[in-house]
């Protein structure tokens, strides 16, 4: 016999409890994918732009943005940075921008917090910051105790939430001692990302794993690599988090890898997965107010003002 009550201690799993709007976060470009990998790949500015309002008609309210040279190599040129926020915020005010601060290719802390120095209509709402080293299959990502920190501090001195980067629970346990020591505040946002051939894998148990080590009240999306990206992101509708989806982790659509995928695909899928599942997806308004972000201001001042 069928039932909707039972005896499950002090809360009830979901969906019994009710589900919360689920937050979409679009990894458009990431510093990996070029062209030659798939033509779907946004690289230049206006291509990033044009990209980027097509997730978030598709139901994206997070933009994780990472900007290219002309040579389409990753760069860390804020006026790059500010062509492709500022195109987005001219059609769309209100969508949560992160800009990101990896090391992967340039590891000295100037050139990794120069976005962070934006101003006005290009200043982003967010920035991540990995929290820890890790091996990528043909580099490392280095990122030591003091510049993790020297990016916290510069990050709350400009008014931007970080975007927590755990690839393992050593990261996650860095957030903790971040947050015990006054560098981050709540409500913390953390991005979990799994699969890579070198960190945590993307069995459910480490899922849930990671999920139970983080502090209260906190914030998460689930993220998998390459094939891992669409198991992950469901597990994670299901278990009442948020996604990470995109073609920076992800370049194709199925897992046989016989079919290149685009952002705004891989973003409708996961909406017809969680209207299935009875997860609601959150506007622009409802994600800026779950994060603790303000609601943008109007705003025409142009942005390219670097502290």
């Amino acid at each position: 016999m069928a039932t909707d009550g039972g005896c499950f201690g002090p809360e009830p799993p979901h969906p019994l409890k009710p589900y919360g709007k689920l937050i979409i976060n679009a990894a458009l470009t990431g510093m990996v994918p070029g062209k030659k990998d798939t033509p779907f790949v946004p690289i230049t500015a206006e291509e990033i732009v044009h990209d980027a309002l097509g997730c978030i008609s598709a139901g994206a309210s997070i933009l994780h943005v990472h900007a290219r040279d002309d040579e389409g190599a990753p760069t860390h040129r804020a006026e790059v940075f500010a062509q492709v926020i500022e195109g987005i915020r001219r059609e769309s005010p209100e969508v949560v921008i992160c800009a990101t601060t990896s090391g992967r290719a340039h590891n000295e802390f100037e050139a990794r917090s120069e976005v962070l120095d934006l101003d006005g209509t290009a200043k982003p709402d967010m920035a991540s910051l990995t929290l820890g080293s890790l091996n990528f299959p043909n580099q490392a990502s280095v990122n030591s105790p003091e510049t993790i920190r020297r990016l916290a501090e510069k990050m709350a001195a400009r008014g931007i939430k970080p975007e927590l980067e755990a690839f393992d629970p050593g990261m996650v346990n860095t957030a903790i001692q971040l947050l015990k020591r006054g560098y981050l505040s709540p409500p913390l946002y953390f991005n979990l990302i799994l699969g890579s051939v070198y960190s945590t894998q993307a069995k459910m148990s480490d899922l849930s794993y990671l999920v139970g080590e983080l502090p209260p009240e906190a914030l998460w999306a689930g993220g998998g690599i390459g094939v891992f990206q669409l198991p992950v992101n469901v597990a994670s509708i299901v278990m009442g988090g948020h996604v990470r989806v995109g073609i920076e982790d992800c370049i194709w659509y199925d897992s046989a890898k016989s079919e290149l995928t685009t952002n705004e695909r891989s973003i409708s899928r996961l909406v017809r997965i969680a209207a299935e599942l009875g997860r609601e997806i959150a506007t622009l308004e409802e994600t800026r107010a779950i994060l603790g972000l303000k609601k943008r201001a109007p705003d025409r001042k142009r942005g390219l003002k670097v502290l």
